[in-house]
Formats: C-alpha cells, structure tokens, sequence
C-alpha cells in the first residue's frame, strides 16, 4: 500500500513542511515508487509515499479538496461509473467522490483504506470498517496524522491516539475543535435459514469473490502453513493457473532432538501433493534476537503472542521480498468469521462472539501485520475478510461453523466440495507461534538470562504496549486481568470504578468497594470513581462517563475488564469503549474458572469473600481467605460457578504483586439477610507495609 501524513501546524514558519518531509523519510519502506509533499497553505501539508502495484498516480491530489490516501478500493470503476466521475485510479475516486458527497457514501466503498482529506477548512480521517489499513494522529499543540504511529513520535508529539475504524474524525483547522462521527458495525442476525447446501454455497461464491478481485496482474506471494486457510488460498491460485509462490518460515530444528516444526510438517506434505512452489526459511535460535531488534520497534508492541506471530510473518515475508513479490496474501481472518478459535467453542453464541472479535483485530493483528509487510515493501491482501463475505458469513447458522470439536466447520465442507481431501481440508492446526516454534525459542532465549518472555522481549521496547484503564471492581477478577496485561508489557494509567447504589446491579460488584481508594493508593494509580443508581441499562450512561473522564484526563488508549463468562457485561462494555475509541482487553475471557481460582492463590493474591448469595454458602464463609482448600470445596459443589461470576459470591484484594503495601482490615462485621445470602461490612481499614 502506501504511507501517508499530514500536519495542520498553526505556528507557521513552515514547520509542518519541513515534519512532512522527515515523516516521508521514516514512512519510505511503506512507499518506494514516489514521494510527494502538497501545500494546502503554510500550515496546512499533507505528505505521500507510493507503493505502486498496477499503476503511478503520485498523490496527494487536488481538486475542489485534496486528499492523501493509502487505498485498495475494489469496486471504484463500479462507483466512477454509478456516480459519473472520470478517475484515474482508487484514490482519485475516493478524492471526487469525496468533493461531490463529503463522507456520506464511505460505507459504498469495497475495499480497504485509510485517508485525509481537506476541504473548506476542515480536515476528515477515515479508515476501512475493519482497520486493516493503519492512521493514528494527534491533536494537542498542533493536528497531524500518520500510517504510524511511530512516524508522531519521532516527529515529538505525544498522546498520540489510533483512529477508531469505526469513527471518522473531523478537524476544523480554524476553531481546532473535533467532531466524532460514529459508524455502524456488522450485524449477527438475524440467520440465514436457506438449506445447507445454499448457505455453503453462497458462501463459497463470496469467497472466491473476495480472493478474485484482490490478484494483482504480476507474481505474488502467499504466507503458508499448510492449515485449511492458506490451502484453501493456494489450491484456488494453482486451480486457476495464477503464478504465486508460498513462503513459510520455521525455527531450524535439523541439529536438535526436537522434532520439525508442525506448519513445517504441514507446508510440505499440502505442497508437495498440490504441486506447489513452496519456499521455506529456516532461523536458528542464536539468529532471533537481531531480528527481534528490528521487529519489536517496528510493531511498536513487546506482547508475547503479537511478537511470536511477528516473526513468522516477517521471515516468509524476507522471502518474497528476495522473489520480487509485492503483493502477498494471508489467510487472517477466517478464523473471526468461521469461528476458528477455543472461544468460539465455549461461547454461548458463536456469531456475536465472532463480532466481538472482529472489533478487536484493528489492535490485535493489522496494524502488526500491515507494518511488518510494508517494511518488506510488500502490500498484504486479506480475502477472508472482505466486506461482503464478512457480512454474510457472521449470520450463517453457528451449528454450521462448529459441530463438537471441529471449527470453522463451513469453510472445511467447501474445501471438500471443491476438491480438497478431507486430509488436509479437516486436519488441525496450532497458531503460527506455536506451529513454527518460535514461542518456543522466545521461551528458551529468555530462560538463558534468567526472565520470563514478557520481561526478555521489554528490553527491545522499553515503552509501554497501550495505556490501559481498569475497570476495577475491587475484586479478584479485575485485579488479576490488571496483573496480566501489566505483565504483558501494557501501562496501568487509572482504576475506573462505578459506585453502584444498588446491590443488585448486572454490571457492577458493591461488595468491598469502599476500599477501592486504598487499593488504588497501594497500586499507586489514579482512581476514576463515578457513582451510579445501578439500574439496568441506564448505568451504562454511567459508565460511559466514566470511561470519558478516564480518556480526557489520564489519556488512556483502551480499557480492560475482569469478565470471564459474562456475555451480558462483556458486550457493553465493548459497545461503549468502540464507541469512545477506546481499544478492549478481556484477558480472562472463557479462561477454566478452576485455573483462574488456582492462578488467583499462585500468583501470591490475598483474597477474601465479602458476599454470598448461593446455597451452601453460609455466614461462615465471609471472610474466608481464597486458597486452595476454599478452591477444592467450591470445586465440589458441582452447583456453583468456582470463580463466582453467577453472583455466588463477591471477593475482595487485600494483596497482589501490583501492590506497594498491602490492606489490613481493622474492624468488620457480617449481616446476614438469609442463610445463604449476606455481606461482609468493612468498617475500618489501613495500610501497612508488606
């Protein structure tokens, strides 16, 4: 694709010309083909890198506005056409269909995009749906706005935000004020109730679709695994005479006792039975950690998971930058909308669990994979989410998608159909981390200076991951979903507690908050406290004023929860912060409640029970420390969720590793409303050293 920037700087002097041209300097690898820099007056410069696949049309462009766009928009002839403009290309489309509507006809374009436009004094950000094409920006002293966020930082701004996907940002350059304009998202209902037979398919036609008009006229590449969704890429390429290479990139493992890597394993046996091109890059563990120099700053994120799955990637991507590829596909994606993980197993609803993720993926995996391609030179294209088979495909029937324990059962039945053997269409598979065995050697490389992965890979970017807020509930759950992410290299900003007038709230424990102002002192945090009459739905206006206050005052970028099984607290939760453009983290999610327990007790968490509701929790059990033994009963009380998340029970941190001291309760007392129903009333409380 390509880089873009601009810079709306009131200073003049020609300060946003000179940024515009260092941000093209950073943003070169994103571009190569062209470079080119448009006044719209002193202040006001928009920069373009071009990463040129099928023709040269140097941007920005003007017309009646000007616009800098980084684009792959599919059906723009379609709309030239529907709409009697002449264009050149995507973006010169984006540019008059932009001029003659505004924004009102973004959700027409098919395709991928992020851009700014300029008109009349105001300045609009915008991005695909999904966010697979980046743009963060900044509005303090001055407005800018980059492919990455890098590109601000080394520019000196700071409180540099990611543009929601779902929101187009709206900059008047005169009174710098920012309007928000909300968009709307997939729905999951209701079903398809066609047969089987026409479900698949349709569904099969949508697919080839979506993999049809992303071919570029020129060789191309394909990341390979050898599980079904990169199969499924590569036997529709080889059926249809495409010229393409498969790259996979494992460990090296031929001087070991350990065996070959699994997606090394795969990759052969599907190409050699194909007939495909594959080409395979081997690493030695001694050959990581340069790369990990490059890679970790480059996706501005040190996450275990995120850096494991990077390092795949960027080796298969080596090679094919080495073939002359700059077009590569991945298989990203199917496993959101066919229901490919161990969550949508567990969920009580497959599709809305399939949405919940979809949200997710801009933070999750884009932004990784688009920086890691376009520091190869290379454009990623992504078929399995195309808008229109994403659309489809997340109202198709869930007992389509899993049937006991095989996922994405839909698209390996189609595979079937079209000729793939049930061997390879069927056959399971690990994530790329796994698979490749990086994790593994992430693991060994860390061992060997005495850390865990998460402290190893901090040393390659020392910054925080995003600024979180917790939404803090003074118990368990909330505090240990703070202690993962704090783990995982993300900084803890504030606390976010809703003071709920009513005991019986769905969303919010009121048990032991009345200490919430010693924990936040003892994890030496800021605390955000709004109170709330607790009534079902109305206190989600509530907390969305909470979540604001947070945003404006501690400048966070995304929020985590303690929900383990609650789809109620967990869905509103999301709702609200993608509203507000904040980014989501539910570390717990579908996490075995017994192995959350026992994480709980290892992870060195002094832990009381302040409520019950359940039988056979009696007033004993106020008090009660959460250890192994408490675990073990509530383990056999085969009635009762062990976490507590059904109301049995309320628990509340006296101690944790993100505490300084620690809480001692000084006076307390239990008031029982029945035999098993009741709370724990703490009436004094200090802190004192650990």
């Amino acid at each position: 694709m390509c880089g873009i920037i601009g810079i709306a700087d009131e200073k003049g002097n020609n300060a946003a010309k000179e940024q515009v041209a260092e941000a093209l300097k950073i943003l070169h690898n994103r571009g190569k083909d062209d470079s080119k820099i448009f006044e719209i007056s002193s202040e006001i410069v928009f920069g373009h890198a071009l990463h040129s696949v099928v023709e040269h049309v140097s941007q920005p462009l003007k017309k009646e506005g000007v616009i800098t766009a980084n684009c792959e928009i599919y059906n723009w002839m379609e709309l030239a056409k529907k709409y009697d403009i002449i264009a050149k290309n995507d973006a010169d489309l984006l540019l008059s269909i932009s001029d003659k509507f505004g924004l009102e006809k973004i959700n027409e374009l098919d395709g991928v995009f992020a851009f700014g436009y300029y008109k009349d004094g105001k300045i609009y950000l915008a991005r695909d749906i999904l966010g697979v094409k980046p743009l963060w920006y900044v509005c303090n002293d001055a407005f800018a706005f980059a492919s990455e966020k890098k590109v601000l930082e080394k520019l000196g701004y700071i409180d540099i935000q990611e543009l929601n996907p779902r929101q187009i940002l709206v900059y008047d350059t005169s009174s710098r004020d920012i309007q928000i304009v909300q968009r709307g998202f997939f729905e999951y209902l209701p079903e398809h109730v066609e047969l089987k037979k026409e479900i698949q398919r349709k569904t099969a036609n949508l697919l080839d679709n979506a993999i049809e008009k992303r071919i570029p006229n020129q060789k191309f590449g394909l990341l390979f695994s050898g599980g079904i969704d990169s199969t499924y890429l590569a036997k529709y390429f080889k059926d249809k005479n495409y010229e393409f290479t498969c790259y996979t990139a494992v460990l090296d493992t031929e001087k070991t006792d350990y065996k070959d890597p699994s997606d090394l394993v795969a990759a052969k046996e599907v190409a050699a039975q194909l007939g495909l091109k594959l080409k395979i890059k081997k690493v030695k563990i001694e050959e990581i950690q340069p790369y990990l120099q490059k890679i970790i700053p480059l996706i501005e994120d040190s996450n275990v998971v995120k850096v494991g799955v990077a390092l795949t990637f960027y080796l298969a991507c080596e090679l094919a930058k080495e073939d002359g590829c700059k077009v590569i596909f991945s298989g990203l994606g199917s496993e959101e909308i066919f229901a490919g993980y161990e969550r949508h197993k567990n969920s009580a609803n497959i599709n809305q669990e399939c949405v919940s993720g979809l949200l997710k993926m801009y933070e999750r995996d884009l932004y990784r994979d688009d920086v890691l391609t376009m520091d190869q030179n290379l454009e990623l294209r992504l078929p399995f989410i195309d808008k229109n088979l994403v659309e489809y495909a997340l109202k198709i029937p869930e007992e389509m998608k899993i049937d006991e324990e095989i996922t994405k059962k839909i698209l390996r039945e189609i595979a079937v159909n079209k000729g793939l053997s049930e061997e390879f269409s069927f056959r399971k598979k690990v994530a790329a981390q796994y698979g490749s065995k990086f994790d593994y050697a992430l693991g060994k490389l860390a061992k060997k200076e005495g850390k865990y992965k998460s402290e190893y890979l901090r040393q390659f970017y020392p910054t925080h991951n995003v600024k979180l807020g917790v939404l803090f509930s003074s118990g368990k759950d909330s505090m240990s979903s703070a202690y993962i992410m704090q783990q995982q290299n993300y900084q803890l900003s504030c606390l976010i507690n809703l003071k709920s007038k009513n005991d019986y709230s769905y969303m919010f424990q009121s048990a032991g908050c009345e200490l919430v102002e010693l924990q936040a002192k003892a994890m030496n945090l800021p605390l955000v406290s709004v109170a709330t009459d607790g009534e079902k739905e109305k206190e989600l206006d509530d907390l969305e004023k909470a979540l604001m206050i947070a945003k404006n005052k501690h400048k966070i970028e995304g929020v985590v929860s303690g929900a383990l099984f609650s789809t109620y607290q967990r869905d509103r939760i999301e709702r609200i912060c993608d509203k507000l453009g904040l980014k989501i983290f539910s570390p717990l999610w579908h996490k075995p409640q017994e192995q959350h327990m026992k994480d709980v007790v290892k992870n060195g968490f002094d832990v009381v029970i302040t409520a019950v509701a359940a039988d056979g929790l009696t007033e004993e059990w106020l008090g009660r420390k959460i250890d192994e033994g408490l675990v073990k009963e509530l383990k056999q009380r085969h009635f009762l969720n062990i976490a507590g998340e059904g109301g049995e029970f309320e628990s509340l941190v006296l101690d944790c590793p993100l505490f300084s001291e620690k809480i001692e309760l000084i006076k307390i007392k239990k008031v029982m409303d029945s035999e098993f129903s009741g709370k724990l009333i703490i009436e004094e409380a200090k802190l004192v050293e650990k």
